[in-house]
């Protein structure tokens, strides 16, 4: 498990909101529910979506909390 992936399991323990791109897609505050992990694959769950966590690039946690 590499370091954003730790920091991002850290945001959703301390209930943090997030903003990051994904696929070019600029994804501003949103609430983590979820870190999943298949076969050696991490997922995001977001509201109303599922994330592939390779595809997320720019990941910053906001100090604000929900």
């Amino acid at each position: 498990m590499n370091i954003e992936l730790r920091f991002l399991q850290k945001a959703i323990e301390d209930k943090n909101y997030i903003s990051f791109s994904y696929d070019k897609e600029n994804i501003r505050k949103v609430t983590p529910f979820e870190l999943l992990a298949k076969e050696e694959i991490y997922y995001l769950k977001i509201p109303n979506r599922v994330l592939e966590f390779k595809k997320i690039t720019k990941l910053q946690i906001l100090k604000e909390r929900f």
